[in-house]
C-alpha cells in the first residue's frame, strides 16, 4: 500500500509557513470564502430540492416551481432562505477545510505516515466534517424548517433562531444533528478522497508533474476533479440528505430521532429517499467544482501550493 508523502515544514512561495497554525488559519479562511458564497449562489435550488423532498407533488418541475415562487414573492422569495444558508455554510466550510488540513497533516505526516493515503484523506474529512458539522446543525435546522413549510415557519435567521429555542430550548436546533453527520460525513469522505485520488490520476494522465503547470492550469485541475467529486457526494449523500429535510420539517418535540425516522421512512419508502436527486447532482457538482476552484485559488494567491497531486 502506497504511503503518505508530504512537503515537510518550511516557507511557502508567500509568507506563511506551511503546516504552521497561520497556514492552517488560512485553510479555514478559505473554505469560507469557498463555500458560504457558493453555497448561498444555489439557494434556488436547494429551495425547490427542499420542498420537492417534503411534498413530491408540490411543483410538476423546477422551473415551474421558480415561475410561482417568483410571480408570487419576487426574487426575494426565490432565495428564501439565504441568510441561514450563508452563515451556516461558512461556519461549516470553515471546519471542512481548515479541520481537514489539520488532520490531513497530522495523520498522514506525524501519526500515521505509512498509511495508504486514501485512508488518511477519508480519515482526514470525516473528522473534519464531524466537527464542522457540530457548527452547521443549528442553522441548517432553521433554513430547513423556513423552506419546507407554507407559510414560512420564520421569514428571517433570526425569527426562525428565536421561534425554535423559545419553543425547544437549543436542543431543538440539534435534533437533525445525527441524520447530518449521516449525510455529511460521507458526502465529505467522498469529496475529499475523490478529489485527491483524481486529481493524482489526472496529472499521471497529463505525464507531467503538476509543478510543471502553471496556476491557471493546475485550478482547472481542481475544477475538473471536484465536478468528478461532486457527482458521487450527491449519490451517496442523498437518502440522508432527504431525511434531514424531512426531520426538520416533521419531526414533533419529544419523538426519538429513531422512532422519527422509522416513521417517515415508512410514509415515503425506498423510492421516497431519492426524490429530487437529478436537482441535487446538477447542484451538488457543480457547487463542488466551484469550492476546489475557489479554494485551490486562495491557496495559490497566498503562494501555497494547490491541493492533490502530490
Amino acid at each position: 500500500m502506497a504511503a503518505t508523502k508530504m512537503q515537510g515544514r518550511g516557507p511557502s512561495k508567500g509568507n506563511i509557513e506551511l503546516f504552521s497554525p497561520s497556514y492552517f488559519a488560512a485553510c479555514g479562511l478559505g473554505g469560507i470564502i469557498s463555500c458560504g458564497p457558493t453555497h448561498t449562489s444555489v439557494t434556488p435550488l436547494d429551495l425547490v430540492k427542499c420542498r420537492r423532498q417534503v411534498d413530491p407533488n408540490i411543483y410538476t418541475s423546477n422551473l415551474s416551481a421558480w415561475r410561482s415562487i417568483f410571480a408570487k414573492e419576487g426574487l426575494r422569495g426565490v432565495f428564501f432562505g439565504w441568510a441561514p444558508t450563508a452563515v451556516g455554510y461558512s461556519f461549516q466550510g470553515a471546519g471542512k477545510y481548515g479541520f481537514y488540513e489539520i488532520f490531513k497533516y497530522y495523520y498522514g505526516e506525524k501519526l500515521f505516515p505509512n498509511a495508504n493515503k486514501t485512508v488518511v484523506y477519508l480519515g482526514a474529512s470525516a473528522s473534519a466534517e464531524f466537527l464542522a458539522d457540530i457548527a452547521l446543525c443549528p442553522f441548517e435546522a432553521v433554513k430547513v424548517r423556513m423552506q419546507t413549510t407554507l407559510p414560512p415557519y420564520a421569514n428571517s435567521l433570526r425569527e426562525g433562531w428565536g421561534k425554535v429555542t423559545a419553543k425547544e430550548g437549543l436542543g431543538g436546533l440539534y435534533k437533525g444533528l445525527y441524520p447530518l453527520w449521516g449525510r455529511q460525513i460521507p458526502y465529505t469522505m467522498v469529496k475529499f478522497a475523490t478529489f485527491e485520488t483524481t486529481v493524482n490520476q489526472i496529472y499521471k494522465t497529463l505525464g507531467k508533474p503538476k509543478e510543471s503547470y502553471n496556476a491557471l492550469q493546475q485550478t482547472g485541475v481542481s475544477f475538473l476533479g471536484g465536478y468528478i467529486a461532486g457527482i458521487g457526494c450527491a449519490v451517496i449523500s442523498h437518502p440522508a440528505d432527504v431525511m434531514v429535510s424531512k426531520l426538520n420539517a416533521d419531526r414533533q418535540p419529544g419523538v426519538s430521532g429513531g422512532k422519527a425516522m422509522s416513521r417517515i421512512y415508512g410514509n415515503i419508502g425506498f423510492k421516497g429517499l431519492w426524490n429530487g436527486l437529478p436537482v441535487r447532482i446538477a447542484m451538488i457538482g457543480t457547487l463542488t467544482a466551484f469550492q476546489w476552484l475557489i479554494y485551490d485559488s486562495f491557496k495559490v494567491s497566498l503562494g501555497f501550493p494547490t491541493t492533490g497531486g502530490h
